[in-house]
C-alpha cells in the first residue's frame, strides 16, 4: 500500500507514518499544497497512492480544500471511481459540520478522530481493503 500522510502537527504525522509503516511506504506533506503537488507526481509517476490520511485544519491550504482539488485532478485525468485514492480526514475538531463537508461535498472515504485510534484506523484500513 502507497500512502500519503497530510499532517501540520509533527507528532500526529510520526504516529501515522508509525502505524502505515508495517503496511507500505508512507509518504509525508505538511499542508494542502504539498499534498496536492505529491498526489500529482505520484500520478504523473504512474505510482498512485492508495490511501491520503489528511488533516482538515491545516496552514496554506486546509484538508477540505485539498480533498476537493485532489478529486477534480482525479476527474481530470479520468480516473474510475473504483480507482480513486482512499481518503481518510481526520481532526480534532467534534464538528459535525467539517465531517459532513468532507463527506458529502468533498468526496471523503471515510473520517477518523483525533486522538487516533491504532485498532480502530488498521479495521478501517482492513474494511477498505487496503490491508489483510
Amino acid at each position: 500500500m502507497k500512502a500519503l500522510v497530510v499532517e501540520d502537527d509533527f507528532a500526529s504525522r510520526k504516529l501515522l507514518q508509525k502505524i502505515l509503516a508495517p503496511y507500505g511506504d508512507a509518504d509525508i506533506a505538511v499542508n494542502g499544497l504539498e499534498a496536492i503537488d505529491a498526489f500529482k507526481r505520484a500520478l504523473d509517476e504512474e505510482a498512485p497512492y492508495d490511501l491520503i490520511c489528511m488533516d482538515i485544519m491545516m496552514p496554506e491550504m486546509d484538508g477540505q480544500e485539498a480533498l476537493k482539488k485532489i478529486r477534480a485532478i482525479e476527474r481530470e485525468r479520468k480516473i474510475p471511481p473504483l480507482q480513486e485514492a482512499k481518503v481518510i480526514m481526520t481532526t480534532a475538531l467534534d464538528d459535525p459540520k467539517n465531517v459532513v463537508e468532507a463527506y458529502y461535498k468533498g468526496g471523503a472515504t471515510s473520517y477518523v478522530p483525533k486522538p487516533i485510534d491504532k485498532q480502530m484506523l488498521l479495521h478501517l484500513l482492513k474494511n477498505l481493503g487496503l490491508i489483510c
